[in-house]
């Protein structure tokens, strides 16, 4: 299975607008959404099937047995993350605990212990295509972790697949990894701001630790034409694929108000996105590139 991630440094580009046309253009058997602090590709997709649902258990929270506890406050004054109320009888905060298990070792009366902690939720919905994605619970810290599950879940339901699609999720932190490693290519949505040029030079510098083929286009690129050639000329420089400009288009804001993708409908944003399309499935499918 050759998998083909769709990133973008900052929010708000247009990345899972981009995702959702590719799915449709290549009527591909197994995507993915990893952006699981805030999932959205769904909206679009419109899915039959009712999703399969699973618990997700990242790092264990700390509990106290009120029963056993002598409140020595030992656990307090150790916690790191003030996450011991005192006031409340020893009640843990679940979302300052982060897990880490000294006011376990220190209770003298072993009344604390870490417990399983729900982390989040993961969906897969399996009919004509598999779809895989999961939604983080509000405070966790353990994203990274989750959207590797995401991965694994996609690849494991649609082993025969040749290809899959995958929304990250923006930014360079630990989602975006977990969502880069293991992957063949990088489409790389850049929007023509002075924050999306340098969001996108951010996220070119992580990708291009993984060692994957990256390729860069343009979205709303005739919002500021002077940007866009920035970021061309910013292309040609680094010998980085430059694969295309997709233009700003009130028609692909109905489209996707509608829960459509931008190619259902014919508008420029979506004839431009086609060509795009095209651009870089020749790049994934060359080995040699």
């Amino acid at each position: 299975m050759r998998q083909l991630l769709i990133l973008s440094g900052k929010g708000g580009t247009g990345k899972t607008t981009i995702a959702s046309a590719f799915i449709k253009l290549s009527k591909v058997k197994a995507y993915a959404d990893c952006d699981v602090d805030a999932p959205n590709l769904h909206l679009i997709m419109n899915q039959p099937s009712e999703a399969k649902k699973s618990d997700y258990y990242g790092l264990p929270k700390a509990e106290i047995n009120t029963d056993l506890c002598i409140e020595c406050d030992l656990c307090r004054q150790n916690c790191r993350f003030d996450a011991i109320n005192k006031e409340a009888n020893y009640k843990i905060d679940y979302y300052s605990c982060e897990g880490c298990g000294v006011c376990v070792r220190i209770c003298p009366v072993n009344a604390v212990t870490l417990q399983p902690a729900k982390a989040g939720e993961l969906m897969l919905y399996i009919n004509d295509t598999v779809f895989s994605t999961a939604q983080l619970k509000m405070g966790s810290g353990t994203s990274g972790m989750l959207v590797s599950e995401v991965k694994k879940q996609m690849k494991l339901a649609a082993q025969d697949a040749e290809l899959a699609i995958i929304d990250g999720s923006p930014g360079i932190g630990c989602p975006v990894i977990a969502s880069l490693s293991g992957v063949d290519m990088v489409l790389i949505v850049a929007e023509p701001s002075i924050s999306g040029i340098s969001d996108m030079e951010r996220i070119i510098k992580t990708a291009e630790q993984f060692q994957t083929k990256i390729a860069i286009c343009v979205n709303k690129y005739d919002t500021n034409i002077k940007n866009t050639e920035r970021i061309e000329l910013f292309c040609n420089q680094s010998n980085l694929p430059f694969i295309g400009r997709i233009p700003f288009d009130p028609d692909a804001v109905k489209a996707i108000n509608n829960g459509k993708s931008i190619v259902d409908t014919d508008c420029p944003s979506g004839q431009a996105a086609e060509e795009v399309y095209h651009n870089t499935i020749k790049i994934l499918m060359n080995k040699d590139e």
